[in-house]
């Protein structure tokens, strides 16, 4: 990506999304609201994940993710799921995350819908960027029993210039497929933030496994098949006409 008279473009030359700059104008009206408005769920993101993605219905496409998020709870977190940290990121979904005490009250039909987070725990996979390792361990041994559901709204790997489609369910890599992420696109993220994965993957060796993963997340490794999501058009429910 690089800037060009303040506009977003592709290695191509392809501004991506398309658009006119942002106007004089409308940059003061986002600095007057910035500090007019309190913008309260925004400012509980306290933290920035980075971690990879493979789409569940197409396991050669691989992505990696950037996870704002908000803690709600003890069993509760909520992230913003942006394509890069850059200030050009573009929001690409959204992820839930609950604890292994809250999952095992989902229905059979919703765990089907979510991964388990333990190998990318493990692995070292989903790291805290800049974070040293022993700030984040407490909470990297609780995150390693939650379960996440993960829906991708805008695929930008595949070039699409606008959010397209029905959004895509997304899955977690997982111990039983050690090589399923790229290792060109495991050294890039090293080499961006200076670190090396296979070192942080040694360093969290004595977090501990979960006695008990779900057998229902994770669903694709029992049954090969992956979900994807489809748009039909249906009956309307319409609003009854005013008297």
């Amino acid at each position: 990506m690089a800037a060009t008279h303040g506009k977003t473009v592709a290695h191509g030359g392809e501004e991506i999304p398309p658009g006119k700059p942002m106007s004089m104008e409308q940059h003061m009206l986002d600095k007057g609201a910035q500090m007019l408005q309190s913008l309260k769920p925004i400012k509980k993101m306290n933290q920035h994940v980075c971690t990879f993605a493979l789409y569940n219905h197409d396991m050669t496409r691989q992505i990696e993710t950037h996870h704002y998020v908000t803690r709600l709870n003890q069993d509760f977190l909520q992230c913003a799921v942006y394509d890069s940290d850059d200030s050009s990121g573009r929001l690409i979904g959204v992820e839930y995350i609950v604890s292994d005490r809250i999952f095992e009250t989902l229905p059979q039909d919703e765990q089907k819908l979510w991964h388990s987070h333990a190998h990318e725990i493990k692995s070292g996979l989903w790291v805290n960027p800049r974070v040293p390792e022993m700030v984040v361990k407490p909470e990297l041994e609780s995150l390693a029993k939650t379960y996440g559901k993960f829906w991708c709204t805008w695929q930008t790997d595949r070039g699409d210039k606008l959010p397209m489609g029905p959004p895509a369910l997304m899955m977690s890599p997982q111990a039983e497929e050690l090589g399923i992420v790229k290792l060109e696109t495991v050294k890039k993220r090293d080499d961006k933030y200076n670190m090396s994965t296979e070192a942080i993957k040694s360093s969290r060796a004595e977090i501990p496994v979960p006695e008990r993963i779900n057998t229902q997340a994770d669903y694709w490794k029992k049954s090969g098949k992956g979900f994807a999501v489809d748009v039909e058009a249906t009956e309307m429910k319409k609003i009854a006409a005013f008297p």
